[in-house]
């Protein structure tokens, strides 16, 4: 039997549960990996539950390090990064342990080295000669901190001007020593390719969805806790709680004065306490984390992504359309998705959306077009064809 080639899998976060969005992606490609590749995989730990996957994720790969990352400190510890001009991120991830392992685990005969996400490429910014590395961005993360920057003003303003700039320097540099990078859109490599001092070319693969687990004709637990309209993700990520909020203040008043009653659920892991204060006001429900979203998805009627701030592909938003669920989107998360007009019902501004949901709810058939022309629309988002362009580039190298 011939001996899998050996390849470096670093991630900035545990590629299990696959319960977020960054954490979909670098699960596929982990689980793609490991059908070709003796895996190695380095990868941070920041969140306590996900340290009972260990064991099942290690099962997979030739190795596994897990190094306990904690936000609280890895926070404080990133401004260090104030006064040498780099990225607060690549700080924020900066870690001794983690240094260790990858200096050791590098001196193993590796065919490749695979960085998930821009914050881990300092690992291996140093050259083993002959070996290539390999650099999945998924989203130009400095733009998503201009995007913070444009919307705040004084001296949190600044910080975030300062990331952007730090980072989009830092994030050419990588694109200029890898071998080969990706992005998650074919809109987000051209962020990186209109870059003048971009060298090398940036390419892209999508992010997909099981179809075939987020299925509307599977049956699902009988649900207690009703819900018409739906918001599903990660309640400590800032650019899902301003939409939230957001939507709550500007959108929800005129959807309840139009249809009574009408219940509103936020779905999603660790929600902050803006977030939290909401539940059991005006029709809302704040879940927390749940270990399955599809009932939520099943038993509302509209699914909502109000998102002003939205960089790549929004997962949650695939799997609801996979759901046949009417989307009612904003352009920032519209755009992402390559579908057929009336697969997906996007909204300029609050009132549009207000409006958008108050059809749905009052018009069942057209909830029913909708969401079938969506669950149809899904077809082209399979995890198989995504991966394609992902092996064409690694058999180039």
């Amino acid at each position: 039997m011939i001996a899998k080639p050996e390849i470096l899998f670093l991630a900035h976060r545990i590629p299990y549960p696959p319960d977020k969005g960054d954490k979909i992606r670098s699960w596929r490609l982990l689980k793609h990996l490991t059908e070709r590749f003796s895996v190695h995989l380095a990868c941070f730990v920041d969140d306590q539950r996900d340290l009972r996957h260990m064991d099942y994720i290690g099962s997979l790969c030739a190795s596994s390090t897990f190094v306990r990352l904690r936000p609280s400190f890895a926070r404080v510890k990133s401004l260090r990064s104030l006064t040498s001009g780099d990225p607060l991120t690549f700080s924020y991830y900066h870690n001794r342990k983690m240094l260790a392992a990858v200096n050791q685990l590098r001196t193993l005969p590796l065919a490749a080295e695979m960085v998930f996400s821009s914050s881990m490429a300092p690992y291996v910014a140093a050259r083993v000669a002959g070996r290539k590395r390999i650099v999945d961005f998924c989203d130009a993360d400095s733009e998503k901190w201009r995007q913070y920057a444009a919307e705040t003003s004084g001296m949190l303003g600044w910080l975030y001007t300062r990331e952007a700039d730090a980072l989009a320097r830092a994030e050419t540099q990588i694109v200029n020593w890898a071998d080969v990078s990706f992005a998650i859109t074919d809109q987000e490599a051209a962020l990186f390719n209109r870059r003048p001092d971009c060298r090398n070319h940036v390419g892209w693969w999508s992010n997909g969805v099981d179809s075939d687990y987020f299925d509307p004709a599977l049956a699902v637990e009988p649900f207690k806790t009703p819900c018409d309209v739906a918001f599903v993700g990660a309640m400590d990520y800032r650019a899902n709680v301003d939409a939230v909020l957001e939507f709550i203040n500007e959108s929800w008043p005129k959807v309840r004065a139009a249809v009574p009653r009408t219940r509103f659920a936020i779905v999603g892991a660790n929600p902050v306490g803006k977030i939290k204060a909401l539940h059991g006001f005006n029709g809302v429900s704040v879940t927390g984390r749940v270990d399955d979203v599809r009932p939520w998805l099943t038993h509302a009627k509209v699914i909502v992504a109000p998102m002003r701030v939205a960089r790549g592909i929004q997962n949650k938003v695939l799997e609801a359309m996979a759901m046949a669920k009417p989307v009612v989107a904003t352009p920032a998360v519209a755009s992402s998705i390559a579908c057929d007009d009336g697969a997906i019902c996007v909204a300029q501004n609050a009132d549009e959306m207000a409006m958008e949901i108050i059809n749905l709810l009052e018009r069942p058939e057209r909830c029913r077009q909708v969401g079938a022309a969506a669950r149809a629309a899904m077809g082209s988002y399979d995890w198989g064809i995504s991966l394609e362009r992902f092996d064409t580039a690694l058999d180039g190298l």
